[in-house]
């Protein structure tokens, strides 16, 4: 298969191909693609598998920025004139295969074919939009709702025709990294979903379609302006789920690992 498909450049087949300035790679579980303080000399654009990238500050504390998946591009910041470091590292949670593409190739596919230059622009605005989500509901929102939230973008409930809601691996440290809290509140919370049936530990943390539900009718979830656009987006893709029911809101909890 060509990357010209009815005369037209395709922008999935370049990225599941090797060629000139790119190539597939294939990783193992926590392995890195590139890591902080590195030089910043190609992007990645991720086919399968799941990857984290995290920061780690001047005082040595860790965090987890985001948790990276099929569709996900990273390492852009080597597109940017005169940077030549990385800020962050990613590295895989579960077998990934990647494309890397070197910096001057992608500077020029994103020049020479308008389809990869539309497919770039189209990640980047969502990640904008996402990121800025993440800061209002850092700001705003109690740390239920956080979890909550995560759980469902990580589960891909945010993405039509997903085929499962199931989040392979992640720690509760991680979890804590991500929303900004303690892994004893973070436990807390875990617990209390899977008391109601809104998520189960089976190979991962299966997400069920009640926490979804409680998020959409605000069982869960106050009514909240940072949530407007993410409830919006998921009420399209699952309009079928207002009709369901789910338990009842109880506050007891035990201790418990996610992973």
């Amino acid at each position: 298969m060509g990357l010209i498909t009815d005369g037209a450049f395709n922008p999935m087949t370049y990225l599941s191909t090797s060629g000139p300035g790119r190539k597939i790679i294939h990783y193992k579980p926590r392995i890195a693609f590139f890591t902080q303080g590195s030089r910043a000399d190609a992007v990645f654009y991720i086919n399968a598998g799941r990857a984290k990238l995290r920061v780690v500050s001047v005082e040595g504390k860790e965090a987890t920025v985001t948790i990276l998946g099929p569709g996900d591009f990273v390492g852009e910041e080597s597109l940017v004139p005169g940077n030549q470091i990385r800020k962050a590292t990613a590295y895989t949670s579960t077998p990934c295969e990647t494309m890397r593409i070197e910096r001057q190739e992608m500077i020029r596919a994103l020049r020479d074919e308008s389809a990869l230059s539309d497919f770039f622009l189209k990640f980047m605005l969502a990640r904008a939009m996402r990121t800025q989500a993440n800061l209002i509901d850092q700001l705003f929102n109690s740390t239920e709702k956080r979890l909550a939230r995560t759980l469902l973008l990580m589960a891909d409930f945010d993405k039509p025709g997903a085929p499962e809601h199931l989040i392979r691996k992640i720690s509760q440290e991680a979890l804590a990294d991500m929303i900004g809290t303690t892994r004893s509140r973070v436990c807390y919370f875990m617990n209390r979903f899977r008391k109601l049936g809104y998520v189960e530990y089976r190979g991962g943390i299966h997400v069920s379609r009640s926490l979804l539900n409680a998020f959409l009718q605000n069982r869960l979830l106050e009514e909240n302006t940072s949530n407007l656009d993410f409830l919006r987006g998921l009420r399209v893709q699952h309009p079928q789920l207002e009709e369901e029911s789910f338990p009842p809101t109880r506050t007891e909890g035990e201790s418990s690992d996610v992973s």
